[in-house]
């Protein structure tokens, strides 16, 4: 019996043994690559792919060199690092997350203001944080997809999802070794929409206007989630840092954004929401404010959009040259220059002046 048994426990002592050292070879392989920059800064010369913000953004934010970052929703991923380089003389790392929400980017702060300013122990300059007002009426706990923890966290008995995973191996390390085409960091994440995507007839082709709502959302509807994803998730990182300086500003979504806000009959909540942040934040000596919604120039023409919201890369550019020179500024209560009560007085005088019955004729 001992003899017929043997091979077979030898078969099976050696195939545990083949799998840890495979397991073994794996792990060594993750840890050493790092595809998702978990545990060191990247590798001189290896083609790293970038293209998961979820799992990729805590390690770059935790072991990259910078020092300065953009931070918001796809509205600032077709910001090209090198700008803030060439404008503003800063070493920028782009970590947006798709539909972010105030706790996302809370998350991602505190990796980037762990252990004083940043891990390096290098200040962060300047922070770059978009604003989507419609996602800051949301739960102060609310993500826009689930986070894998694992890599958010310090504890590193946690990574065998990282380290043992199939996709990490095969789609982060094995397949840019056989197909070498490095991410550009300086437009991770940009949107795939090419020139022809961005024209009047794509936008409205894809557009669905909503019915109307008779009953008027009261004009203090947003504000006290609002007040609370502020004081949760974005204004303790700017009390916590006085020597970074926040450039918090407003995308220009299109005209279409503003058909939705008048169709779905909360326009006086939706201003009273822009007016609300804005003046919140603008409290603070360590931020600025740019609002963009109300360019003109922009907003009305639909060929500068591939949807109803997101605007063509040249418009990051332009934000990027703002941010450089001051224009959109909002100023401060009591200093010179253009309030938030102007630029909304505008807003308000473009939408309630626009022909959406003409421009949506067509349909």
């Amino acid at each position: 019996m001992n003899k017929c048994r043997n091979p077979f426990k030898r078969t099976i002592v050696g195939f545990l043994l083949v799998a840890g050292m495979a397991c073994g070879a794996a792990t060594a392989l993750v840890v050493y690559v790092d595809p998702f920059f978990h545990y060191h800064k990247p590798l001189p010369g290896f083609p790293y792919l970038v293209d998961n913000q979820l799992s990729q953004n805590p390690g770059m934010a935790a072991h990259m060199d910078y020092d300065s970052v953009i931070l918001g929703s796809s509205m600032t991923v077709n910001f090209q690092t090198k700008w803030f380089g060439e404008l503003m003389d800063l070493n920028t790392i782009k970590l947006s997350y798709s539909g972010a929400f105030p706790k996302d980017i809370a998350n991602i702060m505190d990796i980037i203001f762990k252990s004083g300013n940043n891990r390096h122990g290098k200040r962060v300059k300047k922070v770059f944080l978009g604003v989507d007002v419609i996602t800051y009426t949301g739960g102060v706990d609310e993500t826009k997809y689930p986070l894998p923890e694992y890599l958010y966290d310090d504890n590193y008995l946690n990574d065998i999802a990282y380290v043992l995973n199939k996709d990490v191996l095969l789609n982060y390390i094995l397949r840019p070794v056989a197909d070498p085409d490095p991410t550009d960091l300086s437009n991770v994440y940009a949107s795939w929409w090419t020139e022809e995507y961005y024209s009047e007839t794509w936008v409205l082709h894809n557009y669905a206007s909503p019915k109307q709502v008779k009953e008027e959302t009261f004009p203090d509807a947003y504000l006290e989630a609002a007040e609370k994803n502020l004081a949760v998730n974005i204004c303790p990182y700017i009390e916590n840092n006085p020597d970074t300086k926040f450039v918090v500003f407003f995308p220009p979504y299109s005209i279409l954004f503003w058909n939705d806000v008048l169709k779905e009959n909360h326009l006086e909540a939706t201003m009273e929401e822009y007016r609300y942040i804005a003046k919140r934040l603008n409290e603070y000596e360590n931020v600025e404010v740019y609002f963009f919604p109300d360019r003109e120039e922009i907003i009305c023409d639909l060929d500068n959009y591939a949807d109803y919201s997101h605007y063509h890369p040249r418009y990051n550019r332009f934000m990027t040259e703002c941010f450089a020179d001051g224009t959109c500024l909002v100023a401060k209560e009591g200093a010179a220059g253009k309030g938030i009560d102007e630029y909304l007085d505008h807003m308000r005088e473009i939408v309630e002046s626009f022909d959406f019955e003409g421009l949506l004729a067509g349909k």
